[in-house]
């Protein structure tokens, strides 16, 4: 199994940490900086306090944290080294919750909110490339084979 995966990911997941970590502070101080505009088609103070900015009463930016997290372990590269396919299938199928969670949020912030977060715009991308690149590198190279010692 090549580096690259392990350690593309790994990137990827810290990075998404950071960005899913602000909206958390924003979310939960209040906060109406969010270093983005707040008027016009961008709008980050508008997607942030809108109807979809939570889910059952959870703010997404926690569930953006939760993903990031579990996504990082999976990612790490000694992870991309187990033999074990319920990791491998694991990692797989949590980049397609991803996928999908940002498909759902694109969806609302184009059409129900008018309005687009660059913030929330990062995580999309961060999660896009996430599961990019773990399809690519979960159907290009076979499942490490387990050693006996």
């Amino acid at each position: 199994m090549p580096r690259w995966p392990g350690l593309v990911g790994t990137v990827l997941s810290v990075l998404g940490l950071g960005v899913a970590g602000y909206l958390t502070y924003e979310h939960f101080t209040s906060s109406s900086t969010l270093a983005c505009s707040d008027n016009g088609v961008v709008n980050c103070l508008k997607v942030t306090t809108s109807s979809y900015s939570e889910v059952a009463g959870v703010p997404v930016a926690v569930l953006g944290l939760v993903f990031f997290a579990v996504m990082l372990v999976l990612q790490l590269p000694p992870m991309w080294r187990r033999p074990d396919p319920v990791i491998r299938w694991g990692r797989l199928a949590w980049a397609v919750v991803g996928l999908g969670t940002v498909l759902y949020l694109l969806f609302a912030e184009l059409f129900e909110i008018d309005a687009i977060c660059l913030w929330c715009t990062a995580v999309h991308v961060l999660t896009l490339v996430l599961f990019g690149t773990t399809v690519f590198a979960t159907s290009s190279y076979p499942a490490p084979v387990a050693v006996d010692a």
